[in-house]
């Protein structure tokens, strides 16, 4: 299985790009980005790209995935809704829609988040951004397209995520979050179990387009 990687830098596509490493079944991995990352080798290779709102000099190097784990995202504090909407919406369909060409038979996943309206219409603007994007999306026409909802993240094997608040946020109650996993596990997903269920879908589809943590969580055990 050969699998394209948006945002492989980011706490979440680290730990995607781990467990692609570790899965004898994925044999080759694009990590594409705007920046280059450390220690590429062995059946990863990187595409890194200036300007990824616009893949028209890359589309070459696109071309003949099973899937794209679409780990790219932003956090929507401080930002008005514009801003945000270009760098979540705009960037990730704008994505999808080239892909969708190249590879029309491509698994599509994307890591949105717990609590998305897929209505549009809520009050809360980073959720109904993500549910259009989520909606446009699911209706692109991939073989198969699936958006991830983890809840509250626990980084394992080291990784970091790249966004300093969520760095102190880690720093405070990273101790604490082995015991919520145990003790409210529909919420709490690690990165591990995150990329796990990725790949499973990958392989093997799912029924519903929409995957909330609770089952982020039982696809991963079951590899």
């Amino acid at each position: 299985m050969r699998i394209l990687i948006f945002g492989g830098s980011g706490m979440v596509g680290q730990g995607a790009l781990k467990e692609c490493e570790r899965d004898a079944s994925v044999t080759d991995v694009l990590c594409v980005g705007r920046s280059a990352l450390p220690g590429v080798g062995g059946k990863v290779r990187e595409l890194v790209c200036a300007d990824l709102f616009d893949l028209s000099d890359v589309e070459a190097e696109l071309v003949g995935f099973d899937a794209c784990l679409f780990c790219l995202g932003v956090s929507s504090g401080g930002m008005k809704e514009a801003e945000y909407r270009r760098m979540t919406y705009e960037l990730t369909v704008g994505v999808a829609r080239t892909l969708v060409q190249l590879n029309p038979a491509m698994v599509f996943e994307y890591v949105s988040g717990a609590g998305t309206d897929s209505t549009e219409k809520g009050k809360t603007m980073w959720a109904r951004v993500k549910g259009q994007t989520e909606n446009a999306l699911l209706g692109m026409g991939f073989r198969g397209a699936s958006m991830f909802r983890p809840g509250v993240i626990q980084p394992l094997d080291g990784i970091e995520s790249k966004t300093k608040s969520y760095r102190v946020m880690y720093a405070v109650l990273g101790p604490l979050l082995p015991m919520a996993k145990k003790l409210f596990p529909k919420y709490v997903t690690s990165t591990e179990e995150l990329g796990r269920a990725m790949i499973a879908v990958a392989k093997r589809g799912y029924e519903k387009g929409v995957i909330e943590a609770e089952e982020i969580r039982v696809i991963a055990a079951a590899g």
